[in-house]
C-alpha cells in the first residue's frame, strides 16, 4: 500500500455533500482523499435530463466558501452545476479521485478502515460516505409488469420530453420529478396520466426557516430510530408555483390513485377501469447507495443505520452526509462541516494527527 493510500479519512462521493465535507477536512488540516466513481466533476447533477435548466432547479445552494453566480437560467443544470462544482474543486485543490468506484468498506488492522475498490484500497481513520441516492433508483413491483409490450423507465433514464412525442405516457411518482415530467411530457405527448399512492400534497405560500426545520426534523426522527430516511422533499409537499397551477387547471396534474396492475397495453385498477399506454415512467425516487458499507454491520432491525447527527452510533469512525436529514443541498453544506468537526475531535482523542 503506497503512502497516498493510506489517510486520515476517505471521502466517498463528490457531489455537494462530499465536496463540503472534504472543504472543511482541508480547513481543519486533517489529511484526506476524495474518492468519486463519476467520470468527472458534477455529482448527480451531471446525468439530469437536458430539459431540467438551472433556472427549474428547486433549492440549490451554494457549496462553503464559493458562491455560484452569473448561471444563466436557461442552460442545462447537468452543465451549469458541473462546471461549478469542477472549479469549485479546483479553487479549493481538493484532488478528487475518479473515476474510483468503492465496492466495500472493513475493518482493517489497528482501529483503521479499509476502503477497497477495484482501483486500489486506501486505509483510514475515519471516513465520510456521500455516496448519495442516483445511482440506486427504486423500481416499485406490480403484478403484470413483466408482461406490458411498451417502454418503462426510470427518472433516473429520463431523457427529456422529446422522446414521448405522440405517445400515451403513464407517469407514476407524487415528488418533485413527476410533476416536472408530466407538464413537460404533457406538451408533445398524445395523452398523459399521473399516477400516485397518495394524494399529493401542495404547498402555497412562503417556506421559511422554521418550516424547513420542521420537515428536517421530521426527517432526523426516523434516522435517530434507525428506520430507512424519508426525503425532506417528501415532508415538505410540493410548491404551488406558476407551472403547477397551469398544470392543475389544464387537468396535466389530475391525479388517479395506484393501478392495480399491469396489462399487455397498459395499466388496470381494481374498479375495472383501464388506460392504455405505450410508456410507463416511474418517477418513484431512490434509496440511500450504501451497499459498500455492508461489511460493517451498520443496518438497525428497521433497515436503516440509526445516526447521532452525522456519525453512524454503531461505528463512531462513519459518518453519512447527504443521508437523510441532510439530503438537501443546504443540509449537505452543514453536514459536511458537522461530520469534519467530529472527526477533528474523534482524531484528536485517538492520538492521530493532524498537520
Amino acid at each position: 500500500m503506497n503512502d497516498f493510500a493510506v489517510q486520515d479519512v476517505v471521502v466517498v462521493g463528490a457531489g455537494q455533500a462530499g465536496l463540503s465535507g472534504a472543504y472543511h477536512l482541508a480547513r481543519a488540516g486533517i489529511r484526506h482523499v476524495v474518492l468519486d466513481h463519476a467520470p468527472r466533476p458534477g455529482g448527480a447533477w451531471q446525468f439530469r435530463w437536458p430539459s431540467l435548466t438551472y433556472g427549474k432547479v428547486h433549492g440549490m445552494h451554494a457549496l462553503p466558501g464559493m458562491e455560484l453566480t452569473g448561471a444563466d437560467p436557461l442552460r442545462p443544470s447537468s452543465e451549469v452545476i458541473a462546471e461549478y462544482f469542477a472549479a469549485y474543486e479546483d479553487r479549493f485543490d481538493l484532488r478528487v479521485r475518479r473515476p474510483v468506484d468503492v465496492t466495500a468498506v472493513r475493518d482493517g488492522a489497528d482501529g483503521r478502515l479499509l476502503v477497497e475498490s477495484r482501483s486500489g484500497t486506501w486505509s483510514a481513520r475515519a471516513l465520510i460516505n456521500a455516496t448519495g441516492t442516483w445511482d440506486r433508483p427504486f423500481w416499485p413491483r406490480y403484478p403484470g409488469q413483466e408482461l406490458f409490450r411498451g417502454r418503462q423507465l426510470h427518472t433516473a433514464n429520463y431523457p427529456g420530453p422529446g422522446e414521448f412525442t405522440g405517445a400515451r405516457v403513464i407517469v407514476v411518482g407524487g415528488g418533485t420529478s413527476a410533476v416536472q415530467h408530466l407538464l413537460e411530457i404533457a406538451e408533445v405527448a398524445a395523452e398523459t396520466t399521473w399516477v400516485t399512492r397518495r394524494p399529493p400534497v401542495f404547498r402555497d405560500g412562503s417556506f421559511g426557516e422554521e418550516q424547513g426545520r420542521a420537515a428536517v426534523a421530521l426527517v432526523e426522527e426516523r434516522v435517530r430510530q434507525g428506520l430507512p430516511p424519508r426525503s425532506v422533499v417528501s415532508v415538505t409537499g410540493l410548491p404551488l408555483n406558476e407551472a403547477v397551477r397551469g398544470g392543475l387547471e389544464s387537468g396535466v396534474l389530475d391525479r388517479r390513485p395506484m393501478f392495480d396492475h399491469l396489462t399487455r397495453t397498459g395499466a388496470a385498477w381494481s374498479d375495472g377501469s383501464r388506460v392504455e399506454a405505450d410508456v410507463i415512467l416511474w418517477a418513484t425516487g431512490f434509496r440511500p447507495a450504501i451497499d459498500h458499507l455492508a461489511p460493517l454491520r451498520l443496518r438497525e432491525p428497521g433497515g436503516g443505520i440509526r445516526l447521532d447527527g452525522t456519525r453512524a452510533v454503531r461505528d463512531e469512525r462513519i459518518h453519512l452526509v447527504g443521508y437523510g436529514p441532510s439530503a438537501s443541498t443546504i443540509g449537505a453544506n452543514r453536514a459536511g462541516g458537522a461530520a469534519a468537526r467530529e472527526i477533528h475531535r474523534l482524531l484528536t482523542r485517538t492520538g492521530a494527527g493532524v498537520r
